[in-house]
């Protein structure tokens, strides 16, 4: 009896075909793995709830969460490199209550946002500086700027202050709607950062330059390539994002809080880790980041459906962590091999 075997092209088979695809897509592969369950979740929440699918609750999963995706879109340069900041929460809550209180003080919307973001973005060439050219490691160096952000939050005020500014509240409050679908000036500054970020790491030089840093420091210095300035760049634009996210953040709540943001930069790196960046560098995407947020949301979302404990959302990503660090690592070794 003679076996029929399923060809495509010139004869080849088709695992063979999808092995070579996975094979020459092996960065892509964790972020199809990310979108995959993601598109699983959609699909249970659907069958379970009936009613899960709605534009209302899509567009909600993107607006509630547009400052974690501000603040991945950051860390995703980071990550790239090899780094880490745990800074960004800090740094979000700092700029929110820094922001909040200009506000309630009288100054104007338009000197206050720069304030904001240029805070971020100074703590962030702070975390960059003491990495590239102390030779602090980056867990210690944004651990630092974790501490010097919260601090001076704490000192800003130790009471929430409520924001009533209307150029602020506008960010949140104004919602354009077709068809059912919605989204607020405050997920459309999301998007563009992502937007912004996708063109940056995939068009520029800057960009091919931060996958050469993380693949390897000491080649991208040989090719003659900017690492001490890419490096620094890299957390300077995680702290521009975190001082954006404070700006959005604040939006979204309506008041500036020196606690705001505990434990938001795990959730972060979660977020991107999900997303299929690789913690080692080199590796990643920032689409994926974007995915990996709203698989995050989406669990809080489906937590909350079910009525179960808050800390079922911080089982599960634990879970989906530890999963997809061992398919990087997966991927990591089979690249080694080749």
């Amino acid at each position: 009896m003679t076996a029929i075997t399923t060809t495509t092209g010139l004869g080849e088979s088709a695992p063979s075909t999808l092995k070579r695809f996975l094979s020459r897509h092996a960065p892509w592969v964790p972020v199809f793995a990310a979108l995959a369950i993601l598109i699983v979740m959609l699909v249970a929440g659907q069958l379970y709830f009936g009613t899960f699918l709605t534009p209302r609750m899509l567009s909600s999963l993107l607006l509630d969460n547009a400052y974690l995706l501000v603040l991945a879109v950051g860390m995703t340069f980071v990550i790239l490199t090899g780094g880490i900041d745990l800074s960004v929460g800090s740094v979000m809550a700092f700029t929110g209550i820094l922001g909040a209180k200009m506000l309630s003080d009288g100054l104007p919307t338009a000197v206050v946002v720069p304030v904001m973001i240029g805070s971020g973005a100074l703590i962030g060439l702070l975390i960059g500086v003491m990495v590239q050219y102390f030779d602090v490691q980056p867990f210690i160096a944004s651990l630092a700027g974790m501490f010097l952000a919260r601090g001076l939050a704490f000192v800003v005020s130790l009471q929430a202050i409520k924001v009533s500014d209307p150029a602020i509240t506008w960010l949140q409050s104004t919602r354009f709607m077709v068809a059912g679908w919605y989204i607020t000036p405050t997920g459309i500054i999301a998007l563009l950062a992502v937007g912004a970020a996708f063109w940056i790491l995939q068009f520029t030089r800057f960009g091919r330059t931060v996958y050469a840093v993380g693949g390897s420091a000491t080649s991208a210095r040989l090719m003659g390539l900017k690492v001490a300035r890419t490096t620094v760049m890299t957390y300077v634009i995680s702290g521009i994002c975190a001082g954006l996210a404070g700006v959005v953040f604040t939006a979204y709540t309506g008041a500036g809080y020196s606690l705001t943001g505990i434990g938001t930069e795990l959730d972060t790196i979660a977020a991107v880790v999900i997303g299929g960046t690789l913690l080692s560098g080199g590796s990643g995407f920032v689409i994926g980041s974007l995915i990996g947020v709203l698989v995050y949301g989406l669990i809080k979302v489906i937590i909350t459906f079910l009525g179960a404990d808050a800390s079922w959302t911080r089982i599960i990503i634990g879970a989906l962590l530890l999963t997809f660090v061992i398919v990087q690592r997966v991927i990591v070794s089979r690249s080694n091999r080749r």
